[in-house]
């Protein structure tokens, strides 16, 4: 029988739920006790894509910007207490959760644009979100963010992913195998080995660890992941999503670890609306250097304010 746990919040705020396309779309959501710094514009942060993934990978970014200005953290389709149906999971289930809860955002908010930061993989939901709805976003952050690696550009035609099916195929036809290999890539010493990775180091945060653990055994935790591992949530037309960009970007990324082929940014560090600042850490350098991190994105965002990128 598969071993579950009853999942806590991975963050210590407000936990709320809005209606989705494949269900409920949790996210948690705090704001300073200031009148002034809550009146402020509100940031969205948005957890990479993986087989364990949650809203605690942005926690580090999310205790600090709650006292500053107005959160929220989103749990994606398929992730942490969002729904997680049995289905398969693309970039438009993504970036449609991504536009409902900015959505509610905007709404609450004076109808005031958010600035919005996306770990990873996520940050070609969210590049994708913006372009499709520019009012709503007024700045994007990715930190470590993926279609940067390599020589070669691709562009797929819009809309499509670089999906295997048979690949799909055979991780979802059998409960019993999918279950397994799931289990297989969700235990203790394999998520611990691909953390490792990540960090570019054996001195991973402890908690990413026990919380990765705790949400890839809950019922329904294969199902995004498969998609994740089959192809189909990463755009064939990514390089044409970021080109379209035209909101000030910020990208961040580290030099240590697994993670750290960006080759492809210097089709984007020309462009007068991309600043991009790297780091001596691995793919996640707001868990090791938060305060550097935070510094350098809100000089971006002074910048971006005062309209110094057109």
């Amino acid at each position: 029988m598969k071993e579950t746990f009853d999942l806590q919040p991975a963050l210590s705020a407000t936990r709320e739920e809005i209606a989705g396309s494949v269900g409920p779309i949790s996210f948690y959501y705090a704001a300073p006790d200031d009148p002034e710094d809550a009146a402020r514009r509100p940031l969205l942060l948005i957890h990479s894509v993986n087989a364990a993934a949650s809203a605690y990978e942005v926690k580090p970014l999310f205790d600090h910007y709650r006292h500053r200005r107005p959160v929220a953290a989103i749990d994606l389709p398929g992730y942490g207490f969002s729904a997680r149906p049995a289905q398969k999971y693309t970039p438009r289930v993504m970036t449609d959760a991504i536009h409902q809860l900015a959505m509610r955002l905007v709404a609450d908010h004076d109808n005031q644009p958010i600035d919005m930061v996306a770990l990873s993989l996520s940050a070609e939901f969210a590049a994708r979100a913006a372009n499709e709805w520019p009012q709503a976003f007024a700045t994007l952050g990715f930190i470590s963010p993926t279609g940067f690696s390599g020589d070669k550009v691709q562009r797929g035609a819009p809309g499509s992913t670089r999906g295997i099916s048979w690949l799909y195929k055979g991780l979802t036809a059998s409960k019993t195998l999918g279950q397994g290999t799931f289990d297989a890539l969700t235990s203790k010493r394999s998520i611990r080995y691909f953390l490792a990775k990540t960090w570019g180091s054996k001195q991973i945060d402890e908690g990413a660890f026990e919380y990765a653990y705790a949400t890839a055994h809950q019922p329904g935790a294969r199902f995004a992941p498969f998609s994740f591992l089959s192809g189909f949530l990463f755009s064939a037309d990514i390089t044409d999503v970021y080109g379209m960009v035209t909101q000030p970007v910020w990208m961040a990324h580290g030099d240590r670890g697994d993670f750290t082929d960006y080759r492809r940014k210097i089709y984007y560090g020309h462009k007068p609306n991309w600043q991009i600042d790297a780091f001596p850490t691995g793919a996640l350098p707001h868990f090791e250097c938060r305060d550097r991190i935070t510094s350098a994105y809100d000089q971006f965002l002074d910048v971006a304010r005062s309209g110094g990128f057109v």
